[in-house]
C-alpha cells in the first residue's frame, strides 16, 4: 500500500500486476480491496491501481463534505493516474465509483484511455428530486454518526437495492459485510453529505461530450437500471451490456460475466472500439 498526498488529503493506493494502467474505483461503503475477486485476472493484463475513495478504507475522511465532492475526487484521481501511470489509464468504477469515474472522463478526458461504468448514475436532474435526496442523505449521515457503523450497515444491506445479494454464497456475504463494517462513521457520513447523489452536480447535459471508448454494465434485476441505461444512451460511443440474473453489483453477482466483459473491453485493439459503435 502507498499513501499519496493529493491536494491536502491522503489517499490509500495499491498497485499491482503489469501492463496498461487500470484505475479501480469502489462503491459506497467499499474500499480498494472490494475488487479482490477479480484482481488475479485483471493483473494478468493490466497494472491495477486500487484506490480507497475519501471517507472509505484507509484514505482520509475530511470533515468538510465539500472535499468529498465527486468533482474534487475526480480531479484528485487524475493526479493519481499521472503520478502512478505517467499518462492515461483505463478506469473502472462501480456505483459511487462509477459516478466519480464519469466525472473524471468529463473533467479530464486526457487521463482516461477507456472507461467502464458499472451501475452508474449521472446524478439527479430535477432540482426538487435532488433536494429530497440530499435531505435523505443528510438523514442517513446523521444516523451513522448517532448510532454507529454496525447499525447503519444493517439498514444499508436490507434496502431493496441489494435484495439480489441474498443469492451470494454465505462466505461472500460475510466478506462483504465485514468490508462495510471496517469503515469509519465520520468518513461515511461526510461521503454521503459531499458525494451523495443529492450533492452531486448532474452530468446529463455533458454525457454527449465523452469521446472515450466506454462500456456500461448493468444488472437486469437492478432496481435503478433505468438510470444506468440513461447514461449509456447519452454517450454516443458507449456500449451497454445487461447481465441477466444480476442486480446492482454485477461484479459480485455475476462474476464470470463481469470479468469477461471487462477483460475483453480493456484488452481490445483500439480500432475495434470506434465511437460509431452502437449502444447494445
Amino acid at each position: 500500500m502507498t499513501r499519496l498526498l493529493i491536494d491536502g488529503v491522503n489517499y490509500e493506493v495499491k498497485v499491482g500486476g503489469s501492463g496498461p494502467a487500470l484505475l479501480l474505483l469502489h462503491g459506497f461503503t467499499g474500499r480498494g480491496s472490494s475488487w479482490a475477486p477479480h484482481l488475479p485476472a485483471l493483473r494478468r493484463v493490466a497494472t491495477t491501481i486500487q484506490v480507497d475513495l475519501l471517507g472509505h478504507g484507509k484514505s482520509d475522511g475530511p470533515t468538510d463534505p465539500a472535499r468529498h465532492s465527486v468533482e474534487r475526487q475526480a480531479a484528485d484521481l487524475a493526479e493519481i493516474v499521472r503520478r502512478v501511470a505517467g499518462s492515461r489509464a483505463a478506469v473502472l468504477g462501480y456505483s459511487l465509483g462509477a459516478r466519480v469515474a464519469l466525472a473524471l472522463a468529463i473533467g479530464d478526458p486526457a487521463a482516461v484511455r477507456r472507461l467502464v461504468l458499472e451501475s452508474p448514475s449521472a446524478g439527479i436532474a430535477d432540482p426538487r428530486e435532488r433536494a429530497v435526496r440530499r435531505a435523505a442523505d443528510e438523514g442517513l449521515a446523521d444516523e451513522i454518526e448517532r448510532y454507529g457503523v454496525p447499525a447503519f450497515v444493517e439498514r444499508w444491506e436490507n434496502q431493496p437495492l441489494f435484495a439480489t445479494q441474498s443469492a451470494l454464497s454465505e462466505a461472500a456475504r460475510r466478506r462483504l459485510h465485514g468490508e462495510r463494517l471496517r469503515n469509519r462513521a465520520a468518513g461515511l457520513a461526510a461521503s454521503l453529505r459531499g458525494a451523495g447523489q443529492g450533492a452531486m452536480t448532474p452530468l446529463h447535459d455533458r454525457l454527449s461530450s465523452v469521446a472515450t471508448p466506454t462500456l456500461v454494465i448493468c444488472g437486469a434485476l437492478d432496481p435503478v437500471r433505468p438510470r444506468t441505461e440513461l447514461v449509456a444512451l447519452g454517450m454516443p460511443g458507449a456500449r451497454l451490456e445487461i447481465a441477466e440474473g444480476a442486480g446492482h453489483a454485477v461484479h459480485l453477482e455475476a462474476q464470470a460475466v463481469f470479468r469477461s466483459l471487462v477483460l475483453s473491453f480493456i484488452s481490445a485493439p483500439q480500432a475495434s472500439l470506434a465511437s460509431s459503435e452502437e449502444v447494445a
